[in-house]
Protein backbone atom coordinates (compact mmCIF):
# COMPACT_ATOMS: atom_id res chain seq x y z
CA UNK A 1 0.00 0.00 0.00
CA UNK A 2 1.31 3.47 -0.89
CA UNK A 3 2.01 6.00 1.79
CA UNK A 4 -0.97 8.18 2.64
CA UNK A 5 -0.66 11.95 2.66
CA UNK A 6 -1.19 13.69 5.99
CA UNK A 7 -1.22 17.48 6.03
CA UNK A 8 -0.07 19.46 9.06
CA UNK A 9 0.12 23.02 10.28
CA UNK A 10 1.00 24.42 13.69
CA UNK A 11 -0.89 27.04 15.68
CA UNK A 12 1.35 29.96 14.72
CA UNK A 13 -0.45 32.67 12.81
CA UNK A 14 0.06 36.22 11.63
CA UNK A 15 -1.74 39.22 13.02
CA UNK A 16 -5.36 39.42 11.83
CA UNK A 17 -5.29 35.80 10.58
CA UNK A 18 -7.61 33.60 12.68
CA UNK A 19 -6.63 30.01 13.39
CA UNK A 20 -9.91 29.01 11.76
CA UNK A 21 -8.72 30.54 8.48
CA UNK A 22 -5.55 28.48 8.77
CA UNK A 23 -7.66 25.37 9.34
CA UNK A 24 -9.65 26.10 6.17
CA UNK A 25 -6.42 26.49 4.23
CA UNK A 26 -5.15 23.18 5.61
CA UNK A 27 -8.32 21.30 4.64
CA UNK A 28 -8.29 22.78 1.15
CA UNK A 29 -4.65 21.83 0.68
CA UNK A 30 -5.44 18.32 1.92
CA UNK A 31 -8.07 17.98 -0.81
CA UNK A 32 -11.45 18.37 0.87
CA UNK A 33 -12.60 20.25 -2.22
CA UNK A 34 -12.26 17.11 -4.34
CA UNK A 35 -15.28 15.55 -2.61
CA UNK A 36 -18.57 16.01 -4.44
CA UNK A 37 -20.82 17.49 -1.76
CA UNK A 38 -23.24 19.39 -3.95
CA UNK A 39 -26.73 18.73 -2.63
CA UNK A 40 -25.39 15.93 -0.41
CA UNK A 41 -26.01 15.34 3.29
CA UNK A 42 -22.69 15.64 5.12
CA UNK A 43 -22.28 14.24 8.64
CA UNK A 44 -19.61 16.01 10.68
CA UNK A 45 -18.81 13.73 13.60
CA UNK A 46 -17.44 15.59 16.61
CA UNK A 47 -17.65 15.50 20.39
CA UNK A 48 -19.72 18.10 22.24
CA UNK A 49 -17.92 17.60 25.56
CA UNK A 50 -19.28 16.37 28.86
CA UNK A 51 -20.61 18.99 31.25
CA UNK A 52 -17.75 20.18 33.44
CA UNK A 53 -15.12 19.36 30.80
CA UNK A 54 -13.34 22.28 29.12
CA UNK A 55 -10.82 20.41 26.96
CA UNK A 56 -13.24 19.60 24.09
CA UNK A 57 -12.91 21.47 20.81
CA UNK A 58 -14.58 24.86 20.77
CA UNK A 59 -17.59 25.23 18.44
CA UNK A 60 -15.49 27.55 16.24
CA UNK A 61 -13.70 24.53 14.78
CA UNK A 62 -17.00 22.90 13.86
CA UNK A 63 -18.21 26.11 12.23
CA UNK A 64 -15.07 26.22 10.09
CA UNK A 65 -15.76 22.77 8.66
CA UNK A 66 -19.46 23.58 8.23
CA UNK A 67 -18.52 26.64 6.16
CA UNK A 68 -16.25 24.55 3.93
CA UNK A 69 -19.06 22.07 3.33
CA UNK A 70 -21.54 24.81 2.51
CA UNK A 71 -19.07 26.40 0.08
CA UNK A 72 -19.10 23.07 -1.77
CA UNK A 73 -22.91 23.02 -1.87
CA UNK A 74 -23.22 20.40 0.87
CA UNK A 75 -25.90 20.09 3.55
CA UNK A 76 -23.91 19.66 6.78
CA UNK A 77 -25.05 18.58 10.23
CA UNK A 78 -23.07 18.01 13.42
CA UNK A 79 -23.56 14.66 15.03
CA UNK A 80 -22.61 12.25 17.79
CA UNK A 81 -24.21 9.23 19.43
CA UNK A 82 -25.45 8.85 22.97
CA UNK A 83 -23.14 7.52 25.65
CA UNK A 84 -23.27 4.08 27.22
CA UNK A 85 -22.51 5.35 30.71
CA UNK A 86 -24.82 7.54 32.81
CA UNK A 87 -23.95 11.23 32.42
CA UNK A 88 -25.15 14.36 30.67
CA UNK A 89 -25.26 12.79 27.16
CA UNK A 90 -27.06 9.48 27.74
CA UNK A 91 -30.20 10.42 25.78
CA UNK A 92 -30.83 12.86 22.95
CA UNK A 93 -32.57 15.51 25.05
CA UNK A 94 -29.81 15.71 27.63
CA UNK A 95 -27.19 15.38 24.89
CA UNK A 96 -28.60 18.37 23.00
CA UNK A 97 -28.84 20.40 26.20
CA UNK A 98 -25.23 19.54 27.05
CA UNK A 99 -24.14 20.58 23.55
CA UNK A 100 -26.00 23.89 23.89
CA UNK A 101 -24.46 24.64 27.29
CA UNK A 102 -21.03 23.94 25.81
CA UNK A 103 -21.70 26.40 23.01
CA UNK A 104 -22.89 24.18 20.13
CA UNK A 105 -26.02 25.45 18.42
CA UNK A 106 -27.10 26.41 14.88
CA UNK A 107 -26.07 30.04 15.45
CA UNK A 108 -22.55 29.32 16.74
CA UNK A 109 -21.79 26.49 14.32
CA UNK A 110 -23.96 27.24 11.29
CA UNK A 111 -25.46 23.75 11.27
CA UNK A 112 -28.14 21.71 12.98
CA UNK A 113 -27.21 19.07 15.53
CA UNK A 114 -28.59 15.55 15.13
CA UNK A 115 -28.02 12.85 17.74
CA UNK A 116 -27.47 10.00 15.35
CA UNK A 117 -28.86 7.10 17.38
CA UNK A 118 -32.07 8.79 18.44
CA UNK A 119 -33.77 9.64 21.68
CA UNK A 120 -32.71 6.59 23.69
CA UNK A 121 -29.67 5.44 21.73
CA UNK A 122 -31.57 2.66 20.00
CA UNK A 123 -32.04 4.12 16.50
CA UNK A 124 -29.24 2.25 14.78
CA UNK A 125 -28.56 0.21 11.69
CA UNK A 126 -26.53 -2.99 11.39
CA UNK A 127 -23.68 -2.29 8.95
CA UNK A 128 -21.49 -5.09 7.54
CA UNK A 129 -17.83 -4.85 8.56
CA UNK A 130 -15.61 -5.49 5.56
CA UNK A 131 -12.81 -7.86 6.63
CA UNK A 132 -14.16 -7.87 10.17
CA UNK A 133 -12.61 -10.47 12.47
CA UNK A 134 -14.34 -9.59 15.75
CA UNK A 135 -17.52 -7.92 14.49
CA UNK A 136 -19.27 -9.12 11.35
CA UNK A 137 -21.65 -6.19 11.61
CA UNK A 138 -21.56 -2.94 13.52
CA UNK A 139 -24.47 -1.08 15.10
CA UNK A 140 -24.11 2.51 13.92
CA UNK A 141 -26.30 5.54 14.61
CA UNK A 142 -28.85 5.69 11.79
CA UNK A 143 -28.38 9.35 10.87
CA UNK A 144 -24.64 8.85 10.38
CA UNK A 145 -25.22 6.08 7.87
CA UNK A 146 -27.93 8.10 6.12
CA UNK A 147 -25.37 10.78 5.23
CA UNK A 148 -23.78 10.78 1.77
CA UNK A 149 -20.44 12.11 3.00
CA UNK A 150 -18.72 11.57 6.36
CA UNK A 151 -16.25 13.97 7.99
CA UNK A 152 -14.61 13.39 11.37
CA UNK A 153 -13.45 16.35 13.44
CA UNK A 154 -11.42 15.00 16.34
CA UNK A 155 -9.84 16.41 19.47
CA UNK A 156 -6.68 14.31 19.75
CA UNK A 157 -5.88 13.73 23.43
CA UNK A 158 -4.93 11.00 25.89
CA UNK A 159 -7.36 8.28 26.89
CA UNK A 160 -7.54 6.09 29.96
CA UNK A 161 -8.57 2.97 28.02
CA UNK A 162 -7.15 3.24 24.52
CA UNK A 163 -3.99 5.30 25.11
CA UNK A 164 -5.20 8.20 23.01
CA UNK A 165 -8.50 9.36 21.66
CA UNK A 166 -7.94 10.02 17.98
CA UNK A 167 -9.89 9.76 14.74
CA UNK A 168 -10.59 6.03 15.04
CA UNK A 169 -11.86 6.39 18.60
CA UNK A 170 -14.02 9.34 17.56
CA UNK A 171 -15.42 7.36 14.63
CA UNK A 172 -15.55 3.79 15.88
CA UNK A 173 -16.76 4.21 19.43
CA UNK A 174 -18.38 7.58 18.83
CA UNK A 175 -20.59 6.43 15.96
CA UNK A 176 -21.70 3.26 17.69
CA UNK A 177 -25.21 3.21 19.11
CA UNK A 178 -25.71 2.03 22.66
CA UNK A 179 -25.82 -1.58 21.39
CA UNK A 180 -22.70 -0.86 19.35
CA UNK A 181 -20.83 0.48 22.35
CA UNK A 182 -21.88 -2.59 24.33
CA UNK A 183 -20.54 -4.83 21.57
CA UNK A 184 -17.21 -3.02 21.49
CA UNK A 185 -16.86 -3.27 25.25
CA UNK A 186 -16.70 -7.05 24.91
CA UNK A 187 -20.44 -7.69 25.16
CA UNK A 188 -20.72 -6.37 28.72
CA UNK A 189 -24.03 -6.63 30.56
CA UNK A 190 -25.56 -3.76 32.53
CA UNK A 191 -26.40 -3.97 36.22
CA UNK A 192 -28.65 -2.05 38.63
CA UNK A 193 -27.57 -0.01 41.64
CA UNK A 194 -30.51 -0.69 44.00
CA UNK A 195 -29.76 2.43 46.03
CA UNK A 196 -30.58 4.57 42.98
CA UNK A 197 -33.51 2.54 41.59
CA UNK A 198 -36.92 4.27 42.01
CA UNK A 199 -38.91 1.22 40.83
CA UNK A 200 -40.49 3.26 38.03
CA UNK A 201 -40.33 0.14 35.81
CA UNK A 202 -39.41 2.14 32.74
CA UNK A 203 -36.38 -0.07 32.14
CA UNK A 204 -38.52 -3.21 32.06
CA UNK A 205 -40.82 -1.64 29.48
CA UNK A 206 -37.83 -0.91 27.24
CA UNK A 207 -36.20 -4.32 27.66
CA UNK A 208 -36.72 -6.52 24.63
CA UNK A 209 -35.50 -9.64 26.40
CA UNK A 210 -37.81 -9.75 29.45
CA UNK A 211 -34.61 -9.76 31.51
CA UNK A 212 -35.71 -7.27 34.18
CA UNK A 213 -37.80 -8.24 37.18
CA UNK A 214 -38.76 -6.67 40.52
CA UNK A 215 -38.82 -9.68 42.79
CA UNK A 216 -36.83 -7.84 45.46
CA UNK A 217 -38.74 -4.59 45.03
CA UNK A 218 -35.92 -3.08 42.99
CA UNK A 219 -35.05 -3.74 39.37
CA UNK A 220 -32.87 -6.82 38.83
CA UNK A 221 -31.34 -7.79 35.48
CA UNK A 222 -31.12 -11.50 34.67
CA UNK A 223 -27.66 -11.79 33.14
CA UNK A 224 -28.60 -14.97 31.30
CA UNK A 225 -31.59 -13.40 29.54
CA UNK A 226 -29.94 -10.01 28.95
CA UNK A 227 -28.69 -9.49 25.38
CA UNK A 228 -26.57 -6.45 26.29
CA UNK A 229 -28.41 -3.99 24.03
CA UNK A 230 -28.20 -1.17 26.59
CA UNK A 231 -31.77 0.06 26.10
CA UNK A 232 -32.35 -0.01 29.85
CA UNK A 233 -29.46 2.42 30.43
CA UNK A 234 -31.12 5.01 28.23
CA UNK A 235 -34.52 4.34 29.77
CA UNK A 236 -33.42 5.00 33.37
CA UNK A 237 -33.83 8.65 34.34
CA UNK A 238 -32.05 8.15 37.67
CA UNK A 239 -28.67 6.73 36.53
CA UNK A 240 -29.38 3.49 38.38
CA UNK A 241 -28.27 1.25 35.49
CA UNK A 242 -24.75 1.16 34.11
CA UNK A 243 -22.20 -1.04 32.39
CA UNK A 244 -18.77 -1.35 34.00
CA UNK A 245 -17.14 -3.63 31.44
CA UNK A 246 -14.59 -1.07 30.24
CA UNK A 247 -11.92 -3.49 28.99
CA UNK A 248 -8.82 -1.73 27.64
CA UNK A 249 -7.27 -4.57 25.68
CA UNK A 250 -6.41 -5.71 22.20
CA UNK A 251 -9.96 -6.82 21.43
CA UNK A 252 -11.44 -3.41 22.30
CA UNK A 253 -8.86 -1.68 20.11
CA UNK A 254 -9.57 -4.02 17.21
CA UNK A 255 -13.32 -3.55 17.50
CA UNK A 256 -12.89 0.22 17.41
CA UNK A 257 -11.00 -0.16 14.12
CA UNK A 258 -13.71 -2.44 12.73
CA UNK A 259 -16.48 -0.03 13.67
CA UNK A 260 -14.53 2.74 11.94
CA UNK A 261 -14.36 0.53 8.87
CA UNK A 262 -18.15 0.10 8.95
CA UNK A 263 -18.69 3.86 9.11
CA UNK A 264 -16.18 4.85 6.42
CA UNK A 265 -16.31 2.05 3.86
CA UNK A 266 -17.90 2.79 0.51
CA UNK A 267 -18.48 6.54 0.73
CA UNK A 268 -16.42 9.76 0.63
CA UNK A 269 -14.72 10.52 3.95
CA UNK A 270 -12.36 13.19 5.23
CA UNK A 271 -10.67 13.45 8.63
CA UNK A 272 -9.34 16.33 10.74
CA UNK A 273 -7.53 16.16 14.08
CA UNK A 274 -6.82 19.12 16.37
CA UNK A 275 -3.93 18.31 18.71
CA UNK A 276 -4.20 20.77 21.56
CA UNK A 277 -5.24 20.72 25.22
CA UNK A 278 -3.91 17.16 25.30
CA UNK A 279 -5.63 16.03 28.47
CA UNK A 280 -4.68 12.62 29.91
CA UNK A 281 -8.25 11.32 29.70
CA UNK A 282 -11.29 11.38 27.42
CA UNK A 283 -13.54 14.42 26.92
CA UNK A 284 -16.35 12.18 28.18
CA UNK A 285 -15.20 12.97 31.71
CA UNK A 286 -16.99 15.69 33.65
CA UNK A 287 -13.61 17.31 34.23
CA UNK A 288 -10.27 17.61 32.48
CA UNK A 289 -6.86 17.36 34.07
CA UNK A 290 -3.97 19.59 33.02
CA UNK A 291 -2.51 18.90 29.56
CA UNK A 292 0.28 16.32 29.47
CA UNK A 293 1.97 17.72 26.34
CA UNK A 294 2.29 21.09 24.59
CA UNK A 295 -0.17 22.12 21.89
CA UNK A 296 1.09 20.79 18.56
CA UNK A 297 -1.15 21.70 15.64
CA UNK A 298 -3.80 20.60 13.16
CA UNK A 299 -3.73 17.55 10.88
CA UNK A 300 -5.93 16.47 7.94
CA UNK A 301 -6.07 13.41 5.71
CA UNK A 302 -8.35 11.10 3.75
CA UNK A 303 -6.81 8.20 5.72
CA UNK A 304 -7.86 7.99 9.40
CA UNK A 305 -5.20 5.37 10.25
CA UNK A 306 -2.38 7.50 8.84
CA UNK A 307 -3.86 10.55 10.55
CA UNK A 308 -3.84 8.88 13.97
CA UNK A 309 -0.32 7.54 13.41
CA UNK A 310 0.97 11.01 12.46
CA UNK A 311 -0.69 12.61 15.50
CA UNK A 312 0.69 9.92 17.82
CA UNK A 313 4.20 10.29 16.37
CA UNK A 314 4.05 14.07 16.86
CA UNK A 315 2.99 13.61 20.48
CA UNK A 316 5.73 11.09 21.22
CA UNK A 317 8.35 13.63 20.13
CA UNK A 318 7.19 16.22 22.68
CA UNK A 319 8.61 16.93 26.14
CA UNK A 320 6.04 16.24 28.90
CA UNK A 321 4.60 19.31 30.59
CA UNK A 322 5.39 19.78 34.28
CA UNK A 323 2.63 19.44 36.87
CA UNK A 324 0.71 16.95 34.74
CA UNK A 325 -0.38 13.36 35.22
CA UNK A 326 2.37 12.28 32.84
CA UNK A 327 5.19 14.19 34.55
CA UNK A 328 3.97 13.14 37.98
CA UNK A 329 4.17 9.50 36.92
CA UNK A 330 7.64 9.91 35.44
CA UNK A 331 8.86 11.51 38.68
CA UNK A 332 7.61 8.67 40.91
CA UNK A 333 10.44 6.71 42.55
CA UNK A 334 11.05 3.45 40.73
CA UNK A 335 8.72 4.30 37.84
CA UNK A 336 9.07 1.83 34.97
CA UNK A 337 9.71 4.28 32.14
CA UNK A 338 8.04 3.02 28.96
CA UNK A 339 9.38 5.79 26.71
CA UNK A 340 5.81 6.11 25.43
CA UNK A 341 3.89 9.16 26.64
CA UNK A 342 0.51 7.46 26.33
CA UNK A 343 1.62 4.36 28.20
CA UNK A 344 3.49 6.36 30.84
CA UNK A 345 0.38 8.46 31.40
CA UNK A 346 -2.03 5.50 31.70
CA UNK A 347 0.09 2.34 32.20
CA UNK A 348 -2.59 -0.24 31.36
CA UNK A 349 -3.60 1.10 27.95
CA UNK A 350 -3.12 -0.24 24.44
CA UNK A 351 -3.06 1.97 21.36
CA UNK A 352 -0.86 0.47 18.64
CA UNK A 353 -3.28 -2.44 18.23
CA UNK A 354 -6.00 -0.10 16.95
CA UNK A 355 -3.79 1.18 14.14
CA UNK A 356 -2.31 -2.21 13.34
CA UNK A 357 -5.75 -3.78 13.02
CA UNK A 358 -7.09 -0.83 11.02
CA UNK A 359 -4.26 -1.34 8.55
CA UNK A 360 -4.84 -5.10 8.48
CA UNK A 361 -8.52 -4.82 7.53
CA UNK A 362 -7.88 -2.22 4.83
CA UNK A 363 -9.13 0.89 6.61
CA UNK A 364 -5.88 2.72 5.92
CA UNK A 365 -2.12 2.55 6.30
CA UNK A 366 0.29 3.52 9.07
CA UNK A 367 2.80 4.64 6.45
CA UNK A 368 2.40 8.31 5.66
CA UNK A 369 4.02 11.32 4.06
CA UNK A 370 3.74 14.38 6.30
CA UNK A 371 3.20 17.58 4.32
CA UNK A 372 3.72 20.71 6.42
CA UNK A 373 1.90 23.92 5.62
CA UNK A 374 3.01 27.25 7.07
Amino acid sequence: MEKSKVYFTDFRTDLDVPITDKLKKLCRKAGIGSIDMDGKFVAIKTHFGELGNLAFLRPNYSRTIVELVKEAGGLPFLTDCNTLYPGSRKNALEHLECAAINGFNPISTGAQIIIADGLRGTDDIAVPVVNGEYCKEAYIGHAIMDADVFISLTHFKGHENTGFGGALKNIGMGCGSRAGKMQQHNHGKPHVDPTLCRTCRRCAKECGSDAISYETGKAVIDQELCKGCGRCIGACAFDAISNDNENANEVLCCKIAEYSQAVCHGRPCFHIAIVRDISPNCDCHGENDAPILPNIGMFASFDPVALDQACADACLKQTPLPNSQLSDNLNKPGWNWNRDHFLDCNPNVRWKETLEHGEKIGLGTREYELITMK
